[in-house]
């Protein structure tokens, strides 16, 4: 089964350290991991680190990968594919990416129908990137991830263009298709109930230092939102069995 740790994970920028000390208990290829934290607390700091577009000390323990490095895919909060391209042609190369062939298969093309349909974008397939909405861009990039085949997916605020419906929608397609896949998938994500409702591991960050990691329901916690959040707050079961955040105000 696949397991990545990470033991004392830093990155740095140049000369100046931004991340430090990040650790996490193994963590398994069919869990969904949220990574929460204050704007600027190193989210996509740690995700650059872990796909290697970084420098930095510590150890990411990669086992039970097929690919190594290579399978971990990283999808930052601004994808820079062609505005020109179209949804089809974006995801295409996208599959294509790394492979040192063109021609293409029926079982790739067969994976990019069923991933434009798994999202609802499926009739956006021959549009130019450049005349969609920033919803529909963001839907778009998370289908030119899921073609790569990855064994680790990093998502960096993916679902933070999208309504709410959408949002809900998107967080129960990859929480499945982590457990349909065997996927170890981390999202940045900033609402704390839809961590709580669909993510199965949470790691907090704040100021660019490690703060915690473990299952959510544990993490997720008043003392948790004072010190990390500055907030006054209480985590209370809700419909269905699950948590949610309510908020009496600042602490």
């Amino acid at each position: 089964m696949l397991s990545l740790q990470m033991q004392d994970l830093g990155a740095s920028y140049g000369a100046k350290q931004a991340l430090s000390g990040v650790c996490s208990p193994p963590l398994k290829g069919g869990e969904l991991v949220a990574v929460i934290g204050p704007n600027a607390a190193g989210k996509s700091t740690l995700f650059k680190r872990m796909a290697g577009l970084l420098p930095g000390p510590g150890q990411l323990r990669l086992e039970g990968s097929r690919r190594g490095q290579q399978a971990i895919v990283y999808l930052p909060q601004d994808n820079s594919a062609s505005p020109a391209l179209t949804v089809y042609e974006s995801i295409l190369l996208a599959c294509k990416q790394g492979s040192g062939r063109w021609q293409v298969s029926a079982e790739e093309l067969a994976l990019i129908d069923e991933t434009l349909a798994s999202l609802g974008i499926a009739e956006l397939a021959f549009r130019q990137l450049g005349e969609l909405s920033g919803g529909q861009r963001q839907l778009a990039s998370i289908a030119q991830t899921l073609v790569r085949k990855p064994e680790v997916l990093l998502l960096d605020e993916p679902t933070s263009a999208l309504d709410l419906h959408r949002q809900l929608q998107v967080l129960a397609l990859l929480r499945e298709l982590a457990r349909q896949r065997g996927l170890l998938i981390f999202i940045a994500i900033h609402d704390l109930n839809q961590a709580l409702r669909f993510a199965d591991q949470t790691l907090v960050l704040a100021q660019g230092r490690h703060c915690a990691c473990g299952p959510s329901k544990a993490v997720i916690c008043a003392s948790m939102l004072r010190e990390i959040y500055q907030l006054s707050a209480r985590v209370e079961p809700c419909s269905q069995g699950s948590l949610q955040v309510i908020v009496d105000g600042m602490a």
